[in-house]
This record gives structure tokens, C-alpha cells and sequence, in this order.
């Protein structure tokens, strides 16, 4: 009886979370659609009939994968917005002028990676400011992600006191949790439409991964008729169409 109990008890488990990984992975579009109307200044992507869609990359800069992610954009002809860790950057600086150089830009993703909604607030303005001392070195920053992406209202304030955007995304194949890049290539595919914003990840497996799946999704969102751009171009386009 005790075993048949948690058996029933085991497959509702199983079966709730079944339901609520499937909710997560469809990312259905009222969700970002009410996400944006509550946080109209956080960016998740554009409305837009123009085949374009900016490429995100975070977590780098790494000494082993970064160059082989700007390999791949250089030879598919796409951009893309590099959300840095500054932690990750000194022995790195070399690849952060290249990422610019090669007419992607580069975006603040704080010091560590950890999740920026637990820092207090005034630990969290001091973060982003270390972090911005070091990235402004390559150029003009305007682009932040908080870590895990998850931010407050205050968070927001305190962005735009330093004249800061926050960027989220709206194709996001969990990379960083789904060690694998056959997902990530038939999530992204499978996903992403017309002013899309695409998170992927770079550092350790998780570039590894990411250069191997953008070798399967960057030649066939070209085939599509799809230019890959950063978020900045991305955003041009939004403002033309108003």
C-alpha cells in the first residue's frame, strides 16, 4: 500500500514538472508580451516584418572558445552583442578589441557571474560601475544584463541613472542547464521569428557548445533570408519603424 502510495505520489511529481518544463520551453508570446508592457524600458525583442534578430552571447570573454564564436560570426557575416563578465577580462583584453573591432559590440554583464537580483541595491550600483570602469576602455557601453537575468524596478532606476538599457532575450534554449547542442540548434530554429533577441553563452562547454550550434543555426537563418545583428542595429530598426 506505502508503495503504491509513492508511486502515485512519484508520477504526480514527475507529471507537474513534465507540465511545467513544457510551459518554460514554449516560452509562450503572451508572457514576453506581458513582459514587456510591464517593463516597457527592459528589451526582450522588437516588432518588426523584417527578417532580422540581434545575437546575444554572455558570460565571456574566454581564452579557448571566444575566438572560435568570433570565427564563426566572421564567416557567416553576423553580429553580435558580447555580455561580458569583467572578472573574465584582464589576460582577455586582446579578444574584447577584436570582438569591437569586427563590428560587434559589447555589453555590461557585471564583475562575477552570479545572480544580480540578490545583491542589495547599493552593492549592485557598485558592481555595475566597477564593471562598467573596465569595459569602457573598448568603447561606449549602453547594453546591461543582470546576471540570471532576473532584475527589480529599482534595479531599473539605478540603470537608467547611469544611462544603461536593460536587455533580456525571447529565444532562450537553456544552454547553460541543456548540456547539449543539437537542442540548442533545433530550439533556436524551431523559435525564433522576426525581432527576436537569441541568448547564448559563452566560457568553458558552454562555448564549446555555442560555436557548434552556431554552425548549423547561422547558415540556415541565412537561408532563410535572416541578417543576424547586434542589439544596438536591432534597435535602429525599432526606432524606423515608428
Amino acid at each position: 500500500m506505502i508503495f503504491r502510495l509513492a508511486l502515485i505520489i512519484g508520477s504526480i511529481v514527475v507529471s507537474l514538472f513534465a507540465v511545467i518544463g513544457g510551459f518554460v520551453l514554449l516560452q509562450p508570446e503572451w508572457v514576453f508580451s506581458h513582459l514587456r508592457q510591464s517593463s516597457p524600458n527592459v528589451l526582450y525583442a522588437i516588432d518588426t516584418r523584417e527578417k532580422v534578430v540581434a545575437l546575444t552571447i554572455d558570460d565571456g570573454p574566454d581564452s579557448e572558445h571566444t575566438t572560435g564564436i568570433l570565427d564563426t560570426l566572421a564567416n557567416h557575416g553576423a553580429h553580435a552583442t558580447f555580455f561580458l563578465i569583467t572578472e573574465r577580462v584582464p589576460g582577455n583584453e586582446a579578444l574584447v578589441r577584436r570582438i569591437v573591432a569586427e563590428g560587434h559590440e559589447i555589453g555590461n554583464h557585471m564583475t562575477e557571474d552570479e545572480a544580480s537580483i540578490n545583491y542589495p541595491i547599493d552593492r549592485f550600483e557598485e558592481e555595475l560601475l566597477a564593471a562598467d570602469e573596465v569595459l569602457t576602455q573598448f568603447g561606449d557601453i549602453h547594453w546591461m544584463r543582470p546576471g540570471s537575468g532576473w532584475y527589480s524596478d529599482v534595479m531599473l532606476d539605478v540603470l537608467d541613472e547611469y544611462g544603461y538599457r536593460c536587455a533580456l532575450g525571447s529565444v532562450y534554449p537553456y544552454d547553460p542547464q541543456v548540456g547539449s547542442a543539437w537542442f540548442s540548434i533545433r530550439y533556436v530554429l524551431w523559435k525564433t521569428k522576426p525581432g527576436d533577441i537569441i541568448v547564448l553563452h559563452d566560457y568553458r562547454s558552454r562555448g564549446e557548445r555555442t560555436i557548434k550550434a552556431l554552425e548549423s543555426i547561422l547558415p540556415e537563418l541565412n537561408r532563410r533570408g535572416y541578417q543576424v545583428v547586434t542589439l544596438s542595429e536591432l534597435e535602429s530598426i525599432s526606432s524606423t519603424n515608428q
